[in-house]
């Protein structure tokens, strides 16, 4: 029923009153109108009160800062801020999201706290400290690689240094997309062969820490993007991870893809998350096929394993 609205007499000589059908030569007692009206506030109540409870409701505090009290080593970390904050970590001046959302990453070795500087728009500052769980780093002994990648001759060195570089030019960018925050997918499935972090000794020679995690998989598998993001690099034979795709996810953060035995993407080529953009492959430094996944903000190595449980 719709109050305040006019209805129209029935046929029977009626009329209506508060939309009860009444004699037409009936007059309403004052007790009557009483009634009608007590009924009637007893119908609305319901409304009124249905309607009330979203202002009651606690509703998010625009001006709180939010991140995680602890993390791991390795860890991407997402918080919030006020819109409009001014936010610093790592000497870096993170990037702030309209609803005020950043992101960082928590290297292998970072030491407990990491600290975030937080200045709200009207100048009050703030500084965040993040407890930061630490993690043991088995050695992981990888034997039968060619012995030119463990010791390269001094021209595969400066090779080595100038596709290195390469890849570090690529994952400075700093791009507004938030692709960051969509739950992120297995680029393919297999066995984890090789984990984030472990130390890395290759045919008897200690390497550097292995910076993503490696998932078995038959050669030509076809690689999935974990997330959405733009191609910023994709070479097909460097001299230590082969095949190399990197796809940038905004506000610094990356995943980057070795080994691959073909690449169906190109530089520039926005790439939706699940759409296929190369296979598996074995080149480079590789015994065996594999996807090597790692992921970054900027220069910083994040698990993608911590990521896909997040």
């Amino acid at each position: 029923m719709t109050h305040g609205s006019t209805l129209a007499s029935p046929p029977d000589g009626t009329r209506r009153h508060g939309g009860i059908a009444m004699p037409a030569t009936a007059v309403p007692s004052i007790g009557r109108i009483c009634l009608l009206a007590l009924l009637a506030g007893l119908l609305a109540a319901p409304f009124a009160f249905a309607t009330a409870l979203p202002a009651s409701a606690s509703a998010p505090d625009p001006d709180r800062i939010v991140f995680p009290a602890e993390v791991s080593q390795g860890a991407m970390v997402i918080g919030k801020v006020p819109p409009g904050s001014t936010v610093r970590h790592a000497g870096r001046t993170l990037r702030v999201t309209g609803y005020g959302s950043v992101v960082f990453g928590v290297g292998r070795d970072a030491d407990s706290p990491v600290k975030v500087e937080v200045v709200r728009p009207d100048g009050r500052a703030d500084t965040v400290a993040i407890a930061v769980a630490k993690r043991d780093w088995p050695i992981e002994r990888v034997d039968g690689v060619p012995p030119k990648t463990v010791d390269p001759p001094p021209g595969i060195a400066e090779r080595i240094r100038r596709e290195q570089a390469t890849v570090t030019a690529a994952r400075a960018a700093d791009e507004p997309r938030t692709d960051f925050v969509q739950t992120f997918i297995w680029p393919v499935q297999g066995r984890i062969s090789g984990r984030f972090g472990n130390q890395r000794v290759y045919n008897g020679k200690p390497g550097s820490a292995h910076s993503g995690m490696d998932i078995a998989a038959p050669n030509g598998t076809p690689v999935r993007a974990p997330a959405a993001g733009v191609v910023t690099l994709a070479a097909n034979d460097f001299y230590l991870t082969g095949g190399t795709l990197l796809l940038d996810h905004g506000h610094g953060i990356s995943s980057n893809f070795l080994h691959l035995s073909r690449i169906d993407v190109q530089v520039g080529d926005r790439i939706e998350q699940g759409q296929v953009i190369g296979a598996v492959g074995a080149t480079g430094r590789a015994t065996g096929p594999h996807l090597h996944w790692g992921m970054n903000w900027f220069d910083v190595r994040i698990d993608p394993l911590l990521v896909l449980e997040k």
